[in-house]
C-alpha cells in the first residue's frame, strides 16, 4: 500500500505470527477496517526464527481449547490463501526420567480425557519403538500425542497476512509508531513515521517491543527477551520425515526432525535476558551471538540421548531472543489504564501453537466487548504495576524460560525475584518458622515450621513431589488447631478498595448482585456480574458509614477488580474509588476459641448478640484502634482484624501472646485453602470464573434480583440471572470427598459419573478434619433430574490414571448448617 491512511477503525501494532492472527480474525469477524503497522518487515522479530512446535494439551481446558484450534486453523490456511504452511500431523513423544515425572505425565493423561485431547501413557520400550534413534537408558515411561504436529512459523504468518489482507485487512511494512495518543483515558491514535492516524482501537502485538509500546500509552506489560539456543544438524541419511517430536524435559531439551536433519532446542534453568538497554533499532532478523559454554551441558546429554548427534555435523548454531513473562504465561486482553487499548503478546515460546488461538480469542472479546470463555489464564489484568520493572523482570525471566521444562509440582513456588512485596506482619511469621510463597508478588506464610522442628534444625523450605510433601504433617496439624482452638492468618495482601461519595452506594448497588443499601457496619458477601450472570468478581462488601464503602478482594485480582470498578463509575456519578490495599495490614483470627482470645485484648463485646457475624466495628485492640470484620473463608467463628500498618506489630504481638494459652497456632495460606475447600466455599480463577453462571456456582444466596434499581439502574447480569432462574441450570459445582484417605486433589482430575467422564475438579485439597481428599467441579445436569437424581450417581475422581470412589454433595461436607460460623 503506497498511501498510509488517517483513520482505522483498528491499528495493530506488530506484523509477527500473533499480530498477523488478531488481524486475519478481526476480518474473519467482519472488521475489515484495521491497520496492521510493522516496524520492519513480517516475521522479523521472533517469529522467524521459531521452532514451529504445535502441541494440543494446555494446563487448562481453554487453553487447550485455543491450542486444538490453532492446528485446526493452519491445517487449512493453505486452502484459503495458497501459502503452505508446513502444518503435519507427525505426534509427539515426551519421556519421563524419573518416577515424578512420570507421575505428572499420568496426571496429564487424566486430565486430558476431560479435555478431548487423544492421549498414551507409553512404556520406554514404546518410545524407542515410535522414535528409533532414541536411547532409553534411565527412560521410565512416555506421553505420545499422536495429533500433535509441527509448521513452519515464517509461512503460517505470511498466511494469516494474506488471509487478512483478502478480506480488506490494509497491512504496512516498514512503519513505525512512535507514540500513541490518549485523551480521556481512552487511546484515539497514533504517530508513526508515515504520519499521525486516527483508531478507535489499538492493539498491541509487538511481541519483544511490546513492553515499550504498552509505556507510549501507559500500560504495563510485562515481558522480557531471552537468549533461546538450538541447533540444526547436517543432513541424516534416512531419516523418516513423521518423526514424533522429541521431549526430554529432565535434560532441558526437544528434537524435531527439519527438512532431512534434526533440530534440537532447549529450556535450560537458568536463562539469558538479552535487551536490558533496549533492543537495537535495526533489529531485523538478526541472530545474537553464539554462546556454545552455555548450551555445552544440554548438547552433551543430547549427544547421549540421542547417539546419532555424535556423527551429524553441526549445520547452524542459532541463538534467538524471545519475550517472556513473570509467570510463563503470555498477556492477553484489554489493558486496565487505558480503554481501547488491547495485548496479545509474551508467548514464553509457545507463540505459534497459540497464536491461531489467541488471535480468534482476541478479536472475539475485542468484537463481542467481552472474553468469549474464561481466559483468565492469560488476562493481562493479572499483573500488578511493578511487575514491569524492568530489573524485576530481568532476574526473573532468568528462572521462567528453565520452568517451561521443569517438574510441575504442586505448590511450586518462584525462587527468583522475591521478596518485592512484604506485609507489616512479615518479620513476625518469619521469626515463627514461615516458609512464604508468592502471590502478586506478596510474600505470604504458606506453612510454618513449628517451634520444636525449627530448634531441631528443620528449614522452612519446600521439597516439592506430586505426594505427601515435607509441609504436610506442618499443615495438617495448623488446620487442626484452627477447628478446635484458632489459628491466625497473615490475610494483607487481600485487595482494598474504598468506594466513597454521594453515589457510592448507587455505583455499589450496580456492581453488586446482593443489596448493599445496608446499615453502616454490615458486611455483604457478593459477586460482580457480566451481562451473562457470569462472574466478573467476588467480594465482600462493607458500609462504613452513609457514603463510604469497603471492598475486600483476593490478592491475584486486585488489579482486575479495581479496573472493574473504575470503569463501571458512571461519568456523572459523584463517587471515587481508592486502592487502599498496602494502607492496612489485616489479621485473621479464626476458631472456636477466637472470641475468647479476642476478648483478652479488648473492653468491646464480642458476644453473638452486640458482635453477629456479618458486622464490622471499631474496636480498641492493645493500644490500637482496629476495625473487626466477624467474617470468616474457613468456616469457623473469627475475624479479620483491619489495622493500620503502623501498628500492625503491636497488635500482632497482642493477640498472639492472649493466644497462647488458648492454644492459638499460626496458620498459613495452604490451610487457609484446606479449610475452605472443607467448608466448599469457592475460589475466584479456579470453582468460579467470568465463564461461570451464578447459579451454577451454587451462589444464588448472594443475588437479589428483586432489590430495587439504584440511580444507574439495574444490577449489571440481572436479566440473565432472572432468565436462568426461569430455564433451570445447565450444570451444578459439587463438593467431593475420597473415600480413600491415601490420594491427593489438586484441580483438573476427572470426574466419573457412573463410569464416564463427566467434567473435572476446579480446586482440590486435603480435608484434615474430614480425612480425606476434597474437590469441586461442576457436574452437567441430566435432562429433567433433580438433586437426588444427581447426588445419587456413582461418582469417583481420576488420579494419574487410578480411579477412586467419591461421594458427591451439593451441601458444605463440613458444618453443612454453619452453626459454627455462627456461634
Amino acid at each position: 500500500m503506497a498511501e498510509f491512511p488517517k483513520h482505522a477503525r483498528v491499528l495493530v501494532i506488530g506484523g509477527g505470527v500473533v499480530g498477523c492472527s488478531v488481524a486475519y480474525h478481526l476480518a474473519h469477524l467482519g472488521w475489515s477496517d484495521v491497520v496492521l503497522a510493522e516496524r520492519r518487515q513480517l516475521t522479523c522479530g521472533t517469529t522467524w526464527h521459531a521452532a514451529g512446535l504445535i502441541a494440543q494439551l494446555r494446563a487448562t481446558m481453554n487453553m487447550t481449547r485455543l491450542a486444538k484450534y490453532s492446528q485446526e486453523l493452519y491445517g487449512g490456511l493453505e486452502a484459503e490463501t495458497g501459502i503452505a504452511t508446513g502444518f503435519k500431523r507427525n505426534g509427539s513423544l515426551a519421556v519421563a526420567l524419573t518416577e515424578a515425572r512420570m507421575e505428572e505425565f499420568q496426571r496429564n493423561a487424566s486430565m486430558a480425557k476431560t479435555h478431548g485431547v487423544e492421549v498414551h501413557v507409553v512404556t520406554a520400550q514404546d518410545c524407542r519403538d515410535m522414535h528409533p534413534y532414541l536411547n532409553i537408558d534411565g527412560v521410565v515411561g512416555g506421553l505420545h500425542i499422536p495429533l500433535d504436529g509441527q509448521g513452519d512459523p515464517a509461512n503460517i504468518a505470511m498466511a494469516l497476512a494474506r488471509g487478512a489482507r483478502q478480506k480488506g485487512v490494509k497491512v504496512f511494512e516498514n512503519t513505525k509508531v512512535e507514540a500513541i495518543h490518549v485523551k480521556d483515558g481512552r487511546v484515539t491514535g497514533a504517530r508513526t513515521d508515515k504520519g499521525d492516524i486516527e483508531a478507535e482501537i489499538i492493539i498491541n502485538c509487538a511481541g519483544m517491543w511490546a513492553r515499550e509500546v504498552g509505556q507510549m500509552a501507559g500500560v504495563n506489560v510485562p515481558l522480557h527477551a531471552c537468549e533461546h539456543f538450538y541447533i540444526l544438524t547436517e543432513g541424516v541419511p534416512d531419516l523418516p520425515g513423521n518423526l514424533p517430536v522429541l521431549r526430554v524435559p529432565d535434560e532441558c531439551a526437544y528434537y524435531k526432525e527439519d527438512a532431512g536433519k534434526i533440530l534440537l532446542g532447549a529450556f535450560e534453568p537458568v536463562s539469558k535476558p538479552w535487551g536490558m538497554d533496549g533492543i537495537p533499532e535495526d533489529f531485523c532478523f538478526d541472530e545474537l551471538p553464539e554462546d556454545f559454554d552455555h548450551f555445552q551441558p544440554v548438547l552433551e546429554k543430547a549427544i547421549e540421548r540421542l547417539p546419532l548427534l555424535e556423527s551429524a555435523g553441526i549445520h547452524t548454531f542459532f541463538n534467538g531472543p524471545e519475550s517472556f513473562t513473570p509467570d510463563d504465561r503470555y498477556l492477553l486482553g484489554p489493558a486496565p489504564e487505558v480503554e481501547n487499548f488491547f495485548v496479545a503478546a509474551g508467548f514464553n515460546s509457545v507463540g505459534i501453537q497459540s497464536a491461531g488461538g489467541a488471535g480468534k480469542a482476541l478479536a472475539e472479546w475485542i468484537v463481542g466487548g467481552e472474553p468469549p470463555f474464561d481466559l483468565w489464564d492469560v488476562d493481562i489484568r493479572r499483573m500488578e504495576p511493578f511487575q514491569g520493572n524492568r530489573t524485576y523482570l530481568k532476574n526473573r525471566v532468568t528462572e521462567t524460560l528453565g520452568l517451561l521444562y521443569a517438574d510441575h509440582f504442586p505448590y511450586r513456588q518462584y525462587e527468583t525475584a522475591r521478596h518485592v512485596r512484604q506485609t507489616p506482619f512479615h518479620e513476625k511469621m518469619a521469626e515463627r518458622g514461615a516458609c512464604f510463597g508468592e502471590t502478586a508478588g506478596w510474600e505470604r506464610p504458606h506453612w510454618f515450621v513449628p517451634a520444636a522442628a525449627l530448634a531441631t534444625g528443620t528449614k522452612p523450605e519446600y521439597e516439592y513431589s506430586w505426594t505427601r510433601q515435607n509441609w504436610f504433617e506442618f499443615a495438617a496439624e495448623e488446620h487442626r488447631a484452627v477447628r478446635a482452638q484458632a489459628g491466625i492468618f497473615d490475610l494483607s495482601a487481600f485487595g482494598k478498595f474504598r468506594v466513597e461519595g454521594p453515589d457510592a452506594m448507587d455505583v455499589l448497588q450496580r456492581l453488586c448482585g446482593n443489596d448493599v443499601d445496608v446499615e453502616p457496619g454490615k458486611i455483604v458477601y457478593t459477586q460482580w456480574l457480566n451481562r451473562r450472570g457470569c462472574i466478573e468478581a467476588d467480594v465482600t462488601v462493607t458500609r462504613l458509614a452513609r457514603n463510604s464503602y469497603i471492598v475486600m478482594t483476593g490478592a491475584a485480582t486486585v488489579t482486575r477488580d479495581f479496573g472493574w470498578l473504575q470503569r463501571h463509575i458512571p461519568t456523572e456519578a459523584n463517587c471515587v474509588a481508592l486502592n487502599v490495599t498496602s494502607g492496612e495490614g489485616v489479621l485473621g483470627l479464626m476458631g472456636p476459641r477466637a472470641r475468647e482470645i479476642l476478648q483478652n485484648v479488648t473492653s468491646a463485646d464480642l458476644s453473638n448478640a452486640a458482635f453477629p457475624f456479618a458486622t464490622a466495628r471499631t474496636i480498641e485492640l492493645g493500644m490500637a484502634q482496629v476495625r473487626a470484620h466477624r467474617i470468616t473463608y474457613v468456616g469457623e467463628l473469627g475475624w479479620e482484624l483491619y489495622v493500620p500498618s503502623d501498628m500492625a506489630r503491636h497488635v500482632f504481638d497482642c493477640v498472639f501472646e492472649a493466644g497462647q494459652p488458648e492454644g492459638l497456632r499460626l496458620a498459613g495460606m495452604h490451610v487457609l485453602d484446606s479449610c475452605r475447600m472443607e467448608k466448599g466455599f469457592r475460589h475466584f480463577g479456579h470453582d468460579i470464573t467470568d465463564e461461570d453462571h451464578v447459579l451454577e456456582a451454587g451462589l444464588g444466596f448472594a443475588v437479589k434480583t428483586r432489590k430495587p434499581d439504584g440511580k444507574f439502574g439495574p444490577f449489571i447480569g440481572r436479566e440473565a440471572v432472572m432468565e436462568r432462574k426461569e430455564q433451570g441450570v445447565g450444570r451444578r459445582l459439587l463438593q467431593f470427598i475420597l473415600h480413600d484417605p491415601e490420594p491427593l486433589l489438586y484441580h483438573t482430575e476427572p470426574i466419573i459419573r457412573d463410569g464416564e467422564v463427566a467434567g473435572y475438579l476446579t480446586s482440590g485439597n486435603y480435608g484434615h478434619e474430614l480425612g480425606a481428599a476434597v474437590g469441586l467441579g461442576y457436574v452437567p445436569v441430566r435432562e429433567g433430574e433433580s438433586v437426588a437424581d444427581m447426588l445419587a450417581s456413582t461418582y469417583e475422581i481420576e488420579v494419574a490414571g487410578q480411579r477412586f470412589a467419591a461421594t458427591a454433595s451439593l451441601k458444605p461436607l463440613y458444618d453443612p448448617q454453619s452453626e459454627k460460623i455462627r456461634m
